[in-house]
């Protein structure tokens, strides 16, 4: 694997996880109604759940990637549609309402269950599966290592950031709480994830294998 490559994948990879989603906000307000431990909780369980997909598309894709060039262009393709369908969808998002006030009796899961609450999320999230399908094929490198294992690095990187981008989100998040309801802030966050996520799908549109 490039060191290029890697660099231009970490980079993608906290662009993602810094700009407000549904991981993150939960994390956010999670971490805001109930405390910093039940956001950290939260966080490792949603970073477990990376490697999940990862094993799942690395499995997968790599079969394709190796022995067929027409398969994998319509992988490419199909990757890229919905990369452009996310920004779509981004542009139409409106700001989110986020509920900062939590009851009190939730205050008592234990860090077990919330761990099993964010692998859970995150597992069992359909788009999360298709994201990593259009996500890591325009990071493999065909002159590397074996690319099976390419995709599995790929995703520990990206679940080790996504772990330490919420960690600081569930530390910060008494700072953070005034960014919430600010809607210059929401607008910003909604038109950099639509560059991010058109730009990710160009890049996989164009690219050669």
């Amino acid at each position: 694997m490039e060191v290029q490559l890697i660099i231009s994948f970490l980079t993608a990879s906290l662009l993602l996880s810094v700009i407000p989603g549904p991981d993150n906000i939960f994390v956010l307000t999670e971490s805001i109604t109930k405390g910093k431990k039940n956001g950290i909780a939260i966080s490792i369980g949603l970073a477990l759940g990376v490697l999940v997909h990862t094993a799942a598309a690395a499995t997968g894709l790599s079969i394709i990637i190796q022995k067929s060039a027409i398969a994998f262009s319509i992988i490419k393709y199909i990757g890229a549609a919905y990369l452009f369908y996310l920004a779509f969808m981004s542009l139409k998002e409106k700001k989110l309402e986020l509920n900062l006030f939590g009851s009190p009796d939730q205050n008592k899961k234990d860090g077990f269950y919330l761990i099993k609450k964010g692998f859970l999320m995150n597992v069992l999230n359909p788009k999360v599966a298709l994201f990593f399908i259009a996500f890591l094929p325009q990071f493999i490198s065909k002159s590397g290592f074996n690319v099976t294992l390419q995709m599995f690095v790929l995703g520990l990187i990206f679940a080790i950031q996504a772990f330490v981008v919420f960690l600081f989100i569930s530390i910060l998040s008494g700072k953070l709480t005034k960014y919430v309801n600010n809607h210059k802030f929401w607008k910003i966050t909604k038109w950099s994830k639509v560059g991010i996520l058109s730009s990710l799908g160009l890049v996989l549109l164009f690219s050669k294998k």
